[in-house]
């Protein structure tokens, strides 16, 4: 997923009723009207949702008899899954760089019976 639609896909999932249809549709097609009983919004305020996740690139649509019904798009989910793994591949690679460039201390050693503290008797 190239940055621009990665922008537009983020934008549009940043709406919280769009992110409340997405992840309604995320379990299967849905036509706007059972979309809109299931939601505290009108129903052209639903269609409105799903125009702008389909111009992200999240949802498309298909003719069923004279509905519309919606499903989220496989492979966008797909993109955006892959641009969070990005960053979490980098901030682990971050952690790494940063634990590796520490020199060791008795802080962030395994415990050993040299850097352990004596027991202490119950009183």
């Amino acid at each position: 997923m190239e940055t621009y639609r990665q922008r537009r896909a983020l934008q549009a999932l940043g709406d919280p009723t769009r992110r409340e249809i997405f992840e309604r549709l995320t379990d299967g097609p849905l036509a706007v009207g059972e979309l809109a009983e299931e939601l505290p919004v009108s129903r052209p305020a639903v269609s409105q949702h799903l125009k702008v996740l389909k111009d992200a690139g999240l949802v498309f649509d298909r003719a069923s008899g004279t509905r519309r019904v919606y499903q989220v798009d496989p492979a966008a989910v797909a993109a955006l899954r892959e641009y969070f793994d990005s960053f979490w591949g980098q901030a682990l690679a971050s952690f790494r760089a940063a634990a590796e460039s520490q020199p060791p201390t008795a802080e962030n050693q395994p415990p050993t019976a040299e850097n352990q503290p004596p027991d202490q008797e119950a009183p």
